[in-house]
């Protein structure tokens, strides 16, 4: 049956000017996705990325050392949301930058609506990006998602059927480079494993980050 990996982009940048972009813990990071990806040996059918630079160099950089001569294929939806934003437009949130940004993700959710910079429209966009992909893969087929963890913890709790204390739960800790794996079959779309990065345990603590 189909399967995907949700991929989450290596470590980016936080204390440059520009946060966009794979430090080099990132890119060992992706290095060694790539190396437990060429272990693994699925039969890649398709390999997608959002349009953010970190998830499209932790693309570049794993399959190049995986071997998998792929062209990625952009697609917005599999964007984060806009943490940046989120964390301005609550400017009283008090506590570690964790607790500021979950704070600030709860009045987010809280505040309902649809459509464009909504939670319900970046939820209902992520789970259309899901659906388009799978439906574009062929038996024994995987896809490589290359995100970032607010989508992946958006997906797994959807899958799971959480409430919003889930995703946020499940959102404070995907580690960079990691791998969660769905599984399609005729009974939909399943989470296998979430979160996997004993690929990065070799690296020591160091290549265990969250931002």
């Amino acid at each position: 049956m189909p399967a995907i990996y949700l991929i989450r982009h290596g470590k980016a940048s936080p204390e440059a000017e520009d946060y966009d972009e794979l430090s080099p813990t990132g890119y060992e990071q992706a290095r060694l996705l790539g190396a437990e990806l060429r272990r693994r040996g699925p039969r890649v059918g398709r390999v997608v990325t959002g349009a953010l630079r970190r998830q499209r160099q932790t693309a570049a950089a794993a399959l190049a050392e995986a071997g998998l001569d792929l062209e990625p294929v952009g697609d917005e939806r599999w964007n984060e949301y806009d943490h940046l934003g989120l964390l301005g437009a609550h400017p009283g949130a008090t506590g570690s930058l964790q607790e500021r940004l979950d704070a600030s993700l709860s009045s987010w959710i809280e505040a309902g609506g649809s459509g464009p910079g909504t939670w319900e429209g970046f939820r209902s966009g992520v789970r259309q990006a899901l659906d388009d992909l799978v439906a574009g893969l062929g038996r024994g087929e995987t896809a490589l998602v290359f995100t970032s963890a607010g989508v992946i913890a958006t997906v797994c709790s959807t899958l799971l059927g959480t409430a919003p204390a889930g995703f946020l739960a499940l959102n404070r800790v995907v580690v960079n480079g990691s791998v969660s794996k769905l599984l399609h079959g005729r009974g939909g779309t399943r989470l296998l494993s979430f979160n996997d990065h004993a690929h990065l345990e070799q690296g020591g603590p160091a290549l265990m980050t969250y931002r």
